[in-house]
């Protein structure tokens, strides 16, 4: 028999989307003072992308989508889940990256300081990026001083989701998966509610893992349901544009509609992730769209080396920051806005497609061979 290769070919350029936003979120950095106190700067780094971190929300519905939709698609066909195969898969897509970041964090990284006769300060712990545990060390201990390890706590949360969750639906029937969203969803509500703190909802894994489950709740309900399905199919152009209202509502005005009420922030991951998996599921089978990503074919192409893009772009930043500070390109508000941005993302662009290129592909042409009948 041979394998047969998931694909929804309108979530690449989704990928992308999603990268950009957290990478703009992490940009337009500056030590100058009078920078940062001009409307322009002000307006860009905190009402326009002040509100780029939901990027990582949008990966991790994408990421419990994907994974359920493969799961659930490999239990129907093979009346079961092949454990080991999914978790070599994951290691040899997320592994190779991940370590590498970890060794430039820890070693290169403080190397560089050094050369630049800068004292290196790392309080990150070693042991919880080794065992996929540097979200709750980044919440209690605070950012690392690698800004490159800074954007790894997703990816420790992302593991701890593919440790637990093929076992889980290898456990039950699937008929019954609803009974795991429910409890995990519901947990999420119960311990946000005990822990009212923005920096434990934004990256503790039970506060999080609830984006998966409902994205995993989506890929179930279009398996199981030809009603919901047929539903999502036949979306309206005016249902469709509800549902965008409704992020970039949450994007630009999340201070606003969520952190105000303490009602409102148990609840705030929920409300995003519908609008996230609704935004998902119509990309990839609403007969009504505006548009199909997979139109736009330099970011769907993009979208297929994010994972190098979301780890590997502070690197870029941190090469681009040095750069204009050497030429004296950072003193202006265009500069740092403009220049500085786009110098960045083109080095992410570069360095991500030759780590895509000469680094992972060997490790994905290896996953091809765990790949389920």
């Amino acid at each position: 028999m041979t394998s047969k290769k998931l694909y929804f070919e309108n979530l690449d350029g989704l990928r992308f989307l999603c990268f950009l936003s957290v990478f703009f979120y992490h940009s337009f950095y500056t030590e100058f003072t009078d920078i940062k106190s001009t409307s322009a700067y002000q307006f860009v780094k905190i009402n326009l992308v002040g509100n780029g971190n939901l990027g990582v929300n949008f990966f991790f519905v994408l990421s419990g989508f994907l994974i359920t939709y493969l799961l659930i698609e490999e239990k129907t066909i093979n009346t079961n889940i092949n454990l080991k195969n999914f978790w070599l898969r994951r290691i040899l897509r997320i592994w190779p990256l991940y370590f590498f970041c970890v060794f430039f964090g820890f070693v290169v990284f403080p190397l560089l300081k050094q050369s630049f006769g800068q004292t290196p300060n790392e309080n990150a712990s070693l042991l919880s990026f080794l065992t996929f545990t540097n979200n709750l060390d980044f919440i209690y201990n605070g950012p690392p001083d690698a800004s490159v390890l800074g954007v790894l706590w997703s990816v420790a949360i992302e593991e701890q989701f593919y440790l637990v969750w093929p076992i889980i639906l290898f456990l039950l029937p699937v008929r019954k998966y609803w009974i795991a969203f429910a409890v995990i969803i519901v947990g999420s509500f119960v311990f946000r509610a005990n822990f009212d703190d923005p920096e434990i909802h934004e990256k503790h894994t039970i506060s999080c893992i609830a984006d998966m489950a409902m994205g995993s709740l989506g890929a179930w309900l279009i398996w199981m349901s030809a009603r919901f399905r047929h539903l999502i199919e036949n979306l309206s152009k005016l249902q469709i544009a509800v549902i965008y209202i409704f992020f970039f509502m949450a994007f630009f005005f999340r201070e606003q509609l969520f952190y105000a009420n303490y009602g409102m922030r148990i609840f705030e991951r929920f409300f995003i992730s519908i609008g996230i998996l609704l935004i998902i599921l119509e990309q990839c089978y609403a007969k009504n769209s505006f548009f199909k990503l997979s139109k736009f074919k330099f970011i769907s192409g993009l979208g297929k080396i994010t994972y190098g893009l979301y780890c590997l772009h502070f690197i870029a930043i941190l090469i681009t920051l040095v750069i204009t500070r050497k030429l004296g390109l950072n003193s202006s508000v265009w500069e740092v806005l403009i220049l500085e941005t786009s110098i960045a993302l083109v080095i992410t662009i570069i360095i991500s497609s030759l780590s895509f290129k000469y680094f992972e592909k060997p490790f994905l042409k290896l996953k091809e061979k765990f790949a389920y009948k």
